[in-house]
């Protein structure tokens, strides 16, 4: 074999993307020394997107001071690609661990985000990727809005930065003061989940609780994220009330549809746009992909059945070696899935696997690139 692409996602609780691209490195390369392998650590937008990113295709980190969710001074960062593509990892700005166990959904903001997105705009990227997860915030994208110009206005005809708990008070929204920095400018947002902004599945009720918000603060979130979207459709024209992916990070996705004019697009299609996975597929004989579980929920967009399309479409083959297998994954083999192997070598719960699971993945693949080997043997060709 001359060419095998890596692009595994992490196995949650276990390994990194990076660990495993690894691993699996080091093991091909134990029985197909001069393969060339190309690594594609997976960034699904939240913390450690950036270094994802920059790990797959190179860059460098860009630092400087933004506001944290409380609107103090923290010190950020954000990612760049070939100077005219940036990374922007939420969770950076405005992410739950800067909070600790200050956690206040109706007190924290964005804005730190939006400074971030400014940064990069002005530096002359003309592509900026916003990765949405982690964060600590339930202001439906009001405090990036305000840092990058959009001017909130109350009762009293005063602007002010709306966070989660004074989203109510937002009499009118003009956004005619946006940053001039962002003409031109294509945003892109990295969004894995469906929630809409409001209601039982939405961004307060599902993801509240965890920043802090008990059964009333929810209540309260969810009807202020309810009058921020009907201010924007009627201010701004955008209606992001029914808009799938609106409720991630408390409400951000429809803040940036509805004030950046961003699309929201699966994390893994992100991804393989940006290293141009399908010129790396050229010459390769072979994919490997993974995440922790594969089961029916796989098939919703999830990193393999991301790759295993756009690998079917060059007739690559591709392996997926995951954490654990569920039911129901044999519509996944129609999806460009051609073989799916657990790197779970003993029945033990989940708490004592995940202490073994580097070493049980090492010996999967080695399992895995020995019997690949024969492909040498004229009598047992397995990959033509």
């Amino acid at each position: 074999m001359k060419k095998i692409l890596l692009i595994p996602d992490s196995y949650k609780g276990t390994m990194s993307s990076r660990e495993i691209c690894a691993i699996m490195e080091k093991s091909i390369h134990s029985f197909f020394p001069d393969t060339e392998v190309v690594s594609i650590p997976v960034a699904d937008g939240g913390e450690g997107s950036v270094d994802s990113f920059l790990s797959a295709v190179g860059g460098d980190k860009v630092e400087l001071t933004v506001k944290g969710p409380y609107f103090e001074d923290i010190r950020s960062f954000y990612g760049r690609i070939h100077d005219s593509i940036a990374v922007v990892e939420m969770a950076a700005a405005a992410g739950l661990p800067l909070v600790e166990d200050h956690k206040h959904a109706e007190q924290t903001t964005t804005y730190g985000v939006g400074q971030l997105i400014e940064h990069a705009a002005r530096a002359g990227c003309k592509k900026i990727i916003v990765g949405l997860g982690g964060s600590a915030t339930n202001d439906g994208g009001a405090g990036a809005a305000a840092a990058l110009g959009i001017c909130f206005k109350n009762a009293e005809g005063k602007s002010f930065i709306p966070v989660g708990g004074t989203l109510d008070q937002i009499v009118s929204i003009d956004a005619s003061g946006i940053s001039p920095y962002l003409a031109g400018v294509e945003v892109v947002t990295m969004c894995d989940i469906d929630n809409l902004l409001c209601g039982p599945q939405g961004a307060s009720a599902v993801f509240g609780p965890q920043k802090g918000a008990d059964e009333d603060m929810v209540k309260l979130l969810d009807a202020n994220l309810a009058h921020l979207a009907e201010i924007v459709k009627r201010d701004l024209g955008k209606d992001v009330a029914n808009l799938k992916g609106a409720g991630a990070a408390g409400g951000m996705g429809a803040g940036m549809v509805a004030f950046f004019g961003s699309k929201l697009q699966m994390g893994i299609e992100t991804v393989l746009d940006t290293v141009g996975f399908d010129s790396l597929l050229k010459g390769a004989d072979l994919v490997f992909s993974g995440e922790g579980k594969i089961d029916f929920q796989s098939l919703c967009g999830k990193v393999i059945i991301g790759v295993a399309h756009r690998a079917k479409k060059k007739n690559v083959p591709l392996i997926a070696v995951v954490g654990d297998i569920g039911n129901q994954i044999e519509e996944v083999y129609k999806e460009g899935v051609n073989a799916v192997f657990s790197i779970n070598r003993v029945a033990v719960p989940f708490t004592e696997a995940r202490l073994r699971s580097k070493s049980d993945l090492r010996l999967t693949m080695d399992s895995i690139m020995r019997l690949l080997t024969l492909k040498n043997r004229s009598d047992c060709n397995l990959l033509k």
